[in-house]
């Protein structure tokens, strides 16, 4: 712990917890720190030892949120291919908080937010091969992220009328069904029955002028049809300050939108902009989510 502290730079004292609710005395004066059992480990070496401490460090926070313990979640990344050489059968750790957060059989349906750079963007599809794409957009599930995307925009970001943008996945929108009919035959259906149930959404926009846009403050959200589409922008705009929000969960979690940097860490190099931008970003949803409730 103390050459985590260390390495980290951390200019405080670091004070072992029990019970999450001595946290908040705790932070008087120290870093509260719960004690879990984990091998030896060296700074930027992954070692499929220290598997069952990660998961049971994400396992453990779950539960506090649940419990009411702990206003929000904020990870840090995992690295998902020492956790597959350990045994882990999640595709990836939104899925396993997903799997964690579910009631009974079901599971609830988490969508990435990337909050940056003065945007939030919403994916509705994240790691695809892009032949895949045509396949995997449905009016389904565009139904489902835009009602997930405006319950968070009021509920835990305090917008009461949000506007939501929605990209199309063709150049140009498709140009009229020239460069293809998804936004035709997909998404600008999917989007009008939205707006029926009382959602502002936009048919199919451009993705190559929809962000700004959206910084010109036409939309309060804009939804991505895939990850670069989505991740592009705010990673250009704000790479290191970006903050990935889990949408769709019963509770609040936030994460740096960066990966895991074993190099950075083994150099002690690391920056913690991003982390500091989650950590501020699911305080400002948890005082949002309160006042909403």
């Amino acid at each position: 712990m103390q050459a985590a502290r260390t390495t980290a730079g951390i200019d405080a004292p670091i004070r072992r917890i029990e019970k999450p609710a001595d946290a908040a005395d705790a932070f008087d004066d120290a870093l509260p720190l719960f004690a879990i059992d984990c091998p030896a480990v060296t700074a930027g070496r992954p070692d499929p030892a220290t598997a069952p401490a990660i998961t049971g460090a994400i396992r453990l926070a779950v539960e506090h949120v649940v419990s009411g313990a702990a206003a929000a979640l904020v990870t840090n990344p995992i690295s998902k291919a020492m956790l597959y050489s350990a045994g882990f059968r999640h595709p990836g750790h939104t899925e396993y908080l997903a799997d964690l957060a579910a009631t009974g059989a079901i599971a609830p349906r988490p969508v990435m937010m990337l909050v940056g750079g003065g945007l939030r963007v919403a994916l509705a599809t994240i790691h695809r091969p892009l032949a895949s794409l045509p396949l995997a957009l449905t009016a389904e599930l565009i139904l489902d992220v835009g009602r997930i995307v405006d319950a968070a925009l009021t509920r835990d970001f305090a917008i009461s009328h949000p506007r939501i943008g929605l990209c199309g996945l063709n150049p140009h929108a498709g140009e009229g069904g020239s460069m293809g009919r998804e936004e035709i035959d997909i998404i600008n259906p999917a989007a009008a029955r939205l707006r029926s149930a009382g959602v502002d959404i936009s048919d199919a926009r451009p993705g190559d002028t929809i962000f700004h846009e959206a910084l010109q403050g036409r939309f309060d959200a804009v939804i991505a049809m895939y990850h670069d589409q989505g991740l592009i922008p705010v990673k250009t705009l704000d790479l290191w300050g970006g903050v990935n929000a889990t949408l769709g969960l019963p509770f609040i979690r936030t994460s740096p939108d960066h990966g895991t940097a074993y190099d950075a860490a083994a150099a002690g190099s690391a920056r913690p902009d991003s982390l500091i931008a989650a950590l501020s970003l699911a305080d400002r949803m948890a005082l949002a989510r309160t006042a909403s409730s």
